[in-house]
């Protein structure tokens, strides 16, 4: 395993939806993305720092997309889509996906900031691709098969005082 090093270039991926409910469901409190980027990055150098992102319409959203450009974070948005019988759906999962394994030439460490197992399958194609793969998450709230997939892990639970607003 790769040790974190100053030179490592490093893309940080951040699943805003999936930080937001974490932090809301465990907590009731929203995430401090300034100090996720400055964990993720660990002082390595920064190539992309991209934060996804859904429009759903909330007064406060916007001034949430500004505040994440202002901290550093490209965002992708997409809208929340409604269907007939009223049920709503929006995730990233594939953008993420494309976006990782695009910048993986790029790079040498992919920081996925999310807890969703479904991205277990692309660490194990990155770490293949030759590329490390760290996650950070509230743990109650990360799938068992991404912190396995991962080269590290870190819970942000653990420090909540630097995580949580």
């Amino acid at each position: 395993m790769v040790d974190i090093h100053p030179g490592q270039r490093v893309a940080v991926l951040a699943d805003a939806q999936n930080l937001y409910h974490s932090a809301h469901s465990l907590y009731s409190r929203n995430v401090d993305y300034s100090a996720v980027l400055d964990k993720a990055v660990q002082g390595r150098e920064l190539t992309r720092a991209i934060s996804y992102v859904i429009r759903a319409d909330s007064p406060e959203e916007e001034s949430f997309f500004d505040a994440l450009v202002d901290i550093g974070f490209e965002t992708k948005i997409k809208d929340i889509k409604t269907f007939g019988d009223g049920s709503k759906k929006a995730d990233w999962d594939v953008g993420m996906s494309l976006d990782a394994v695009t910048l993986a030439d790029h790079v040498d460490t992919v920081v996925l900031c999310t807890g969703d197992g479904d991205f277990s399958r692309l660490c194990h194609h990155l770490r293949h691709e030759g590329v490390r793969v760290e996650a950070m998450a509230f743990g109650a709230a990360t799938a068992d098969e991404l912190v396995e997939a991962a080269d590290s892990f870190i819970d942000m639970s653990e420090r909540e005082e630097t995580f949580l607003l």
